[in-house]
């Protein structure tokens, strides 16, 4: 007969054997699920900011690659809650397929301590979530975007791609059919009013552009140019001719505020390390004297939203084991599409009630701020609540 001291180090063996078993499964199907979502993130958001400017020449391979190593963090914030709660769906699913979880439970374990490890990937998760939203993102982003309008500006004429519609000027759109060097031919011209509604239109056979470095604009000099011209109080009223007369002036202006103007980009309160958002908040809780009392309260709101909102999502991923645990383990499916829908659709009504709270934002006695814990505490009762009946089942 064994010893009761060695039957409870065998035991205890085979319990760290199962944990090991469990939490390296979880682990690296989350890593790759945190991948991939994060993958998709990046390519959207390189998409939208950066593939245009790189494939005009605007931005080197190398330049291309640092952006893509800043711009990982912020989507990182969104993809690490969403790869967690889909690695869990997806092992336990498998593991409850393959009978493996029932084989546990018959062997005396219940599922509290079957997903122990699963809770500690859980715990791990908020840890490196809270250090990705707090410190790591909002210095990323601000590198992103630095480096982003410093690649821009070094050569700011490289905006007239040829053949593109440039929308990078002041209530201007400009075409250029062919560009060498600073010459450029077949050029178009379109000014908008506030309502971006076209009020006048040049067209030029050819011309030459230059930089200006003391009011940070392009100057472009037109060649044979005819200018257009509507009413400017009702441009789209076709009911009368457009004006139309050779463009006497020797030079046109495109304005690069939207490159230039944005000297300083730290002060977005998405972008605040967890210290200074807590300054920041702290001062905007002092009253000024003889200052706009409601813009103050309005940014005052703003910074606790995007506390809360930070705080909130790394705690999500805590919140998402709880709820991915006994819906993997009643679920029982062996496919990875089903499973991977079930997180998606989960992610998204949580990204949905952290939204809906976003939009009190204008109601501060609301206190919007408080509301964005809403989703995570209707998770973690719904995960407790279906644990409870998993484990009776």
């Amino acid at each position: 007969m064994l010893s009761a001291r060695v039957r409870a180090a065998r035991c205890g063996g085979i319990l760290g054997l199962l944990d090991r078993h469990i939490f390296k499964n979880v682990l690296f199907t989350c890593l790759g699920a945190v991948g991939f979502f994060t993958f998709i993130m990046m390519a959207a958001n390189a998409l939208k900011d950066l593939v245009g400017y790189f494939l005009s020449g605007r931005l080197s391979p190398g330049t291309m690659a640092e952006l893509l190593f800043w711009l990982m963090p912020y989507a990182v914030m969104y993809a690490l809650p969403m790869g967690i709660l889909c690695g869990v769906l997806l092992v336990l699913g498998r593991m409850s397929a393959e009978s493996e979880i029932t084989a546990m439970r018959a062997a005396g374990l219940g599922l509290w301590r079957i997903a122990r490890p699963i809770y500690v990937l859980g715990a791990t998760g908020l840890v490196c979530g809270l250090f990705v939203n707090l410190q790591f993102m909002p210095v990323a982003r601000v590198k992103y975007k630095q480096e982003l309008l410093n690649a821009v500006r070094t050569d700011p004429k490289a905006l007239l791609v040829p053949k593109t519609f440039v929308r990078e000027f002041k209530r201007m759109v400009v075409y250029v059919g062919e560009r060498q060097g600073d010459i450029v031919k077949d050029v178009w011209v379109w000014r908008l009013d506030a309502e971006s509604r076209v009020i006048s239109c040049l067209k030029a056979e050819s011309g030459r552009i230059s930089f200006d470095d003391t009011d940070n604009s392009l100057v472009f000099t037109a060649q044979n140019a005819i200018l257009e011209t509507r009413d400017d109080k009702m441009p789209e009223s076709f009911t009368e001719m457009p004006t139309t007369a050779p463009y006497e002036s020797s030079s046109l202006k495109f304005p690069l505020e939207k490159l230039f103007g944005q000297q300083v980009i730290n002060r977005k309160p998405d972008w605040l390390t967890f210290p200074v958002l807590l300054g920041e908040i702290e001062r905007l809780k002092q009253p000024v004297v003889g200052g706009d009392e409601v813009a103050r309260v309005q940014a005052l709101t703003k910074h606790r939203i995007v506390l809360q909102d930070k705080l909130a999502k790394a705690v999500a991923v805590l919140a998402f084991v709880f709820i991915a645990v006994p819906l993997g383990i009643k679920v029982s499916r062996r496919e990875t599409s089903a499973n991977l829908v079930v997180a998606v659709a989960l992610a998204l009504a949580y990204y949905f009630l952290t939204e809906a709270a976003k939009w009190l934002e204008a109601y501060p006695q609301a206190r919007p701020d408080l509301l964005l814990w809403l989703p995570n505490l209707i998770f973690v009762y719904l995960g407790l609540r279906w644990m409870k009946r998993v484990q009776s089942a």
